[in-house]
């Protein structure tokens, strides 16, 4: 497909002058993304929409006169655009995050992080790359009966450069070095590591909810920032038949049971004699995460080897590439997300490349060839 040149158009709607201020000049300092219009709330965002059409928006959920559920709600049932949800870090926002990814919405994260240099640095990263991440994204539309339908993406990119400042972008070697001895393996129990990004929080509905209660550990990574994590978690346990819930150091990892990496955190699998358990790092990004794939994948590849399922599931980028062939060559069976149901097939498609996936399925049926593989029903 042929690249064209023009620029990613963004419109900003927070009710913080700050913020709105903030965030413009994160997308200043990239070649590729350019602000067309700021809101103060979404009356004011309407009307600048019908000047001219932006290709995402950015969108506080605590605002005057219209909140940003509402807004998303009525912007996903008539002009489906994708939305960055950017939200301050509360027990009730996180609530509200979680159900604008049910309405509609691409991603979620943090408000910018102002209190260092450092912290304004990681949150433009995380910001920009979200941005990026939406503009390549399917659209789905919100139903008044509460169903979502997929759009098909028509919107062409350019190829980004990083372009800004950014810390440099580090591996899973800044974790936990991979060594090529196979370890031995003092237990057979099966564990399911799992990894996604942009349109994960969907996904990861669909398999976890097809998980039989027989079903093997389950460690996951989903790209989130802190705090939202738990409310997503607690969101799937009222959901599935698998108990979820947000992993905390020192958890036992045990079947029935699917375990979500904490947003400000790297998941590690570890085990002690035939027990695993889960170690939460609060190190730098790893391919400019945290929580990283990469990370999680390659303590399976260590830690459990022969008796780990990899699947990783739509997301931008190559998080988790790396990890997923090592998990192969320790003997890992490995699965990826197709194209046609992923909301944007970049990790999948990575990890296809780096010759660490074993079977490419579409999302619905990622579920029961597990169950088939392992004769859990």
């Amino acid at each position: 497909m042929a690249l064209i040149t023009n620029k990613i158009k963004v419109l900003i709607v927070d009710d913080s002058a700050l913020v709105r201020q903030t965030l413009k000049a994160f997308f200043d300092e990239t070649t590729d993304i350019e602000v067309i219009a700021t809101a103060a709330d979404p009356y004011i965002a309407v009307k600048k929409m019908q000047k001219e059409a932006p290709d995402v928006i950015t969108l506080d959920i605590e605002m005057p006169r219209m909140d940003g559920l509402t807004f998303l709600k009525k912007l996903m049932s008539q002009h489906p655009i994708p939305v960055v949800i950017i939200s301050s870090v509360s027990e009730k926002n996180s609530y509200n995050a979680i159900k604008a990814l049910e309405y509609g919405a691409i991603e979620i994260i943090n408000k910018p992080q102002l209190s260092t240099k450092e912290k304004l640095a990681e949150s433009k990263t995380l910001i920009v790359d979200k941005v990026r991440a939406a503009a390549r994204s399917r659209v789905k539309r919100f139903a008044s009966n509460g169903t979502i339908t997929n759009i098909p993406h028509t919107r062409v990119v350019p190829e980004f450069n990083n372009d800004y400042k950014v810390e440099p972008k580090l591996d899973a070697d800044a974790i936990l070095t991979f060594s090529r001895g196979i370890s031995g393996i003092q237990t057979t129990q099966r564990i399911i590591a799992v990894g996604a990004s942009t349109g994960g929080t969907e996904a990861l509905r669909v398999f976890l909810q097809a998980m039989p209660r027989n079903s093997p550990a389950i460690v996951i990574v989903q790209h989130m920032p802190p705090v939202f994590t738990k409310s997503f978690a607690d969101r799937l346990n009222e959901l599935c038949e698998i108990e979820v819930r947000e992993a905390k150091d020192g958890d036992s990892v045990l079947p029935g049971l699917a375990l979500i990496a904490p947003g400000s955190h790297h998941i590690l699998l570890k085990r002690s004699g035939a027990r695993y358990y889960v170690e939460t790092n609060a190190g730098p990004l790893v391919n400019r995460h945290r929580p990283s794939v990469d990370v999680l994948f390659r303590s399976a590849a260590i830690y459990s080897g022969m008796n780990t399922i990899g699947v990783i599931l739509t997301g931008m980028g190559d998080d988790g590439a790396r990890g997923m062939a090592e998990m192969k060559e320790r003997g890992a069976f490995n699965i990826a997300q197709d194209e046609n149901t992923c909301v944007v097939f970049g990790m999948p498609k990575e990890a296809i490349k780096h010759g660490g996936t074993d079977v490419t399925l579409p999302l619905d049926q990622i579920a029961p060839h597990i169950i088939r593989k392992l004769n859990l029903k």
